[in-house]
């Protein structure tokens, strides 16, 4: 008995497939993965998160962009839609896609029991790559809790925990801080 194999894409295809699509794939070494649509705690987390650091951001030279926006990893071949990215300075557009962000300063994931292995894992793995990174947000959907990793001067990560509704996130890269408590209203 055999396996089916799975299609294989090229840059080019994905890119052509994922323009004129009505639904959002992520794309890493010439497979597509479908992304499925978000739960109500996510979309009520991601858009808590996205209303404070654009309200914090506001005037400064960074912004948020949200999850419709494309990030292109180079060095993988890797295309992803984080939850929110920020962006400090002049925006960095994929020759090869006019669609697609190359120098995040912040990228957030709202963890979901789907996808937390793969944006632990895999995807930070990728995330690691982006030279302009540095800082990794993961939030979860299921409590009160956020982790960050900060990319330190001397490359390597630092690790900060937040959890309980009494504290607040603090991001190290931009000037923003979210309570927990703002972050996780009408969960």
């Amino acid at each position: 008995m055999s396996a089916v194999p799975k299609p294989s894409f090229t840059v080019a295809e994905y890119l052509a497939i994922e323009n004129a699509a009505e639904f959002r794939s992520e794309y890493y070494d010439g497979e597509m993965f479908a992304m499925a649509g978000a739960s109500i705690p996510h979309n009520l987390i991601c858009m808590n998160l996205t209303l404070a650091v654009g309200t914090q951001l506001k005037g400064k030279p960074c912004r948020p962009i949200g999850s419709d926006q494309r990030v292109k990893i180079q060095r993988k071949g890797l295309f992803t839609y984080p939850d929110l990215l920020i962006v400090c300075g002049e925006l960095q557009i994929a020759p090869d896609d006019p669609m697609s962000i190359l120098n995040p300063t912040a990228l957030v994931e709202i963890l979901s029991p789907t996808t937390a292995g793969y944006d632990r894992g895999r995807k930070f793995h990728s995330y690691r790559l982006i030279p302009s990174l540095k800082e990794y947000v993961l939030i979860s959907q299921d409590e009160p809790l956020c982790e960050s990793y900060f990319r330190r001067d001397d490359g390597n990560w630092e690790y900060a925990i937040f959890e309980g509704l009494e504290t607040a996130l603090e991001f190290r890269s931009v000037p923003v801080r979210i309570p927990l408590a703002e972050l996780y209203d009408g969960v």
